[in-house]
Order: structure tokens, then C-alpha cells, then sequence
């Protein structure tokens, strides 16, 4: 079988697998750099722009005249990196390049802007989040921490929180411990 009859060749498909590496790579670090929050929850401006960015990368990583053989070794590409990265979660080191921690945006009833600005957050995507969770006042919060996700969780104060709820949380020093 000649695999030009699909239009591509050796070097094509070398350049489309290193193109995918690349693009790859750099989503892992652009999601670092910008925060977990990027690609969390996503309002229809975002979708729009999530697919834009798609057909921009798609087409960087399939070069001018994109082909089915070319397609499907992009997408076999990116899949096989997503499994890889999943796999090799598991060790510490890979898992606190790919892993964003999470991370203490309001402890108590006090928002914490140092936090908020690291992780890209803004106060009015905490109240919103505190209002879905049926917060009326800030006293009934203990913590609200941004998930590795990406997404927010809210605490109500009540019951103590246990330590281990808490281990590797930035900031978790900061929540008051009558919660």
C-alpha cells in the first residue's frame, strides 16, 4: 500500500506527530501560565473561542493540505499523549507539572486576594459561586478552594474540617479552625 495515495509520506507524518508533542506541550504550559480556570467552565463566548483555537491547532498540526491518514495520526497522536500524561500522573514530579493545586480563594468570610490573582480568579466568580451554593452571608462560609479541575468549591462553617480534606491546599493555614 502506498501511503502517498493518502497524501502523506514519512516526513509528513514525522512533522504531524512532532507538530501534536508541540501543541501539546504548550496547552500544558499556557494552562499553567493562565490558570486552571481556562478551560473549567466554559460560557458560550469561551466555547466559541475553545473551538476557534481547535481549528487553529488542528490546522498547524495537519499543515496545508490536511488528508484523512494525516487526521487520524494527529488524532491517534494526541490520544496516545492524553494516556501517557494520565499514566504518568502517578509520579509526584510529572503529576506538579501537569496538576495545578488547589487553592484557598476565601477563608472565612475574608477573600483572599493574594490567591485570587495568583489563580486568575475574580471575586465576583467567588460570590456567584457562593450564591449557587445558597450562601446569603459570608459568615456562613468556612473555605472556598479552586479545585484542580478548575472548578470552586464552597464550605459552609459548621463542622470542623478534617486536616487530610486539606493536605496540599495553598493556603488551607489560612481557614479559620472554628469552622
Amino acid at each position: 500500500m502506498d501511503w502517498l495515495e493518502f497524501g502523506l509520506d514519512g516526513t509528513d507524518a514525522v512533522r504531524i506527530v512532532v507538530s501534536c508533542i508541540a501543541f501539546y506541550l504548550g496547552i500544558i504550559i499556557l494552562v499553567r501560565v493562565f490558570g486552571q480556570r481556562t478551560l473549567a467552565s466554559l460560557s458560550s463566548f469561551d466555547l466559541a473561542a475553545i473551538i476557534a483555537l481547535g481549528a487553529i491547532v488542528g490546522r498547524s498540526i495537519l499543515g496545508d493540505t490536511p488528508t484523512l491518514f494525516a487526521g487520524l495520526l494527529a488524532l491517534a497522536t494526541l490520544l496516545i499523549l492524553q494516556a501517557l500524561t494520565g499514566k504518568a500522573r502517578r509520579f509526584h514530579r510529572i503529576a506538579g507539572v501537569v496538576n495545578s493545586p488547589a487553592i484557598v480563594l476565601m477563608a472565612g468570610s475574608e477573600l483572599l486576594f493574594d490567591n485570587l490573582a495568583r489563580a486568575h480568579v475574580d471575586p465576583a466568580e467567588v460570590y456567584s459561586k457562593l450564591r449557587m451554593a445558597g450562601i446569603r452571608q459570608r459568615a456562613e462560609v468556612a473555605c472556598v478552594i479552586l479545585e484542580p479541575t478548575g472548578q470552586i468549591s464552597v464550605t459552609r462553617r459548621g463542622v470542623p474540617i478534617d486536616d487530610e480534606m486539606l493536605r496540599g491546599v495553598i493556603g488551607a493555614e489560612r481557614i479559620p479552625h472554628e469552622s
